[in-house]
């Protein structure tokens, strides 16, 4: 069920940064054009974009396309604009995500300042993004590819995380999401009998904005003791398991270890150069260098101290 992704289209939430940015690189580079859906490009995502808009031969070209990942419209349109560009969809990564913010976190419940979520609203601004997005999303790629004249493999590239292997006090709406979406992927394994692919990358502490830029964030590192993995380490993992069947799991480091199998609702844990299969039952966790903080209970002992009388009480 593996494909090439030269002369493919992908589509990709969250591309103006981060991990997702990296992947649309290695698309582009890899001759598939990409719709970059985001709310708006960093400096670093715009470049890409001005890159490959004319790309030379053999590259694919990107085309970007305003996305509030929230809004089912928006998730419409831009399969829409894809297939206006480019004819069809082949590979779809709905990798937009944010991590426990507050403005839309446990801690900061609707109604206080830092909350962004309506008190009389009907949900959470971080389970739409990190879970019902990928979920719609990947609805409207198999109502697609069922209806489309183009036959062939179609993959499916979510995110998940190594949260999704533990929890954390301090970002326990992330950590559900992120269980939610090992689930689904795992659920929807039998989709390769209508001829796709659905798969995810579950990575470990990852310089991206998402994190860096985070003053909550940032100081669960030791930066003595952890290790950053880059986007493009992330990126790479989640090309593979669109064009491969397998992966060494010293990926991206030696090459010298054990060959893992992807198949549907594969998950693979992405540590610094190492790679592996997440199982469903009995997994022995994250432990490899670069899967988890070491300063988590910083984190938790903040948000523990905001629990005092009046808490939520909007």
């Amino acid at each position: 069920m593996s494909q090439s992704v030269s002369g493919k289209t992908a589509i990709v939430t969250g591309a103006g940064s981060g991990i997702n940015l990296a992947f649309t690189q290695l698309l582009l580079d890899g001759g598939c054009n990409v719709v970059l859906a985001d709310l708006r490009l960093r400096p670093e995502g715009q470049k890409v974009v001005d890159a490959y808009t004319s790309p030379a031969e053999g590259l694919g070209r990107a085309v970007f396309q305003e996305t509030d990942v929230r809004s089912w419209k928006h998730l419409n349109r831009m399969f829409e604009v894809a297939e206006r560009e480019f004819g069809g969809v082949d590979i779809v990564c709905p990798g937009a995500g944010v991590y426990e913010p507050q403005w839309s976190g446990f801690w900061f419940p609707p109604g206080c300042p830092e909350s962004k979520d309506d008190v009389e609203g009907d949900g959470y601004a971080q389970i739409d993004v990190n879970f019902v997005h990928p979920v719609r999303t990947s609805q409207l790629a198999v109502a697609r590819y069922l209806n489309s004249k183009k036959k062939g493999p179609k993959t499916l590239v979510l995110i998940s995380s190594t949260s999704a292997q533990g929890t954390s006090f301090s970002t326990p709406i992330y950590d559900a999401t992120k269980h939610a979406i090992s689930g689904f992927v795992r659920s929807m394994k039998r989709i390769d009998t209508i001829g796709m692919r659905i798969v995810a990358v579950a990575p470990g502490i990852t310089r991206t904005p998402m994190y860096v830029e985070d003053a909550e964030k940032i100081i669960m590192i030791d930066d003595e003791r952890d290790v950053w993995i880059e986007p493009k380490e992330i990126a790479a993992v989640m090309l593979a398991l669109v064009e491969k069947d397998e992966i060494n799991s010293r990926f991206g480091g030696t090459n010298d270890g054990e060959s893992v199998p992807i198949e549907n609702g594969t998950i693979l844990e992405v540590s610094k150069g190492h790679v592996r299969s997440v199982k469903a039952f009995h997994d022995p966790g994250p432990t490899a260098p670069g899967t988890i903080a070491s300063n988590h209970d910083a984190c938790d002992e903040a948000s523990m101290a905001l629990l005092k009388e009046g808490w939520g009480a909007n």
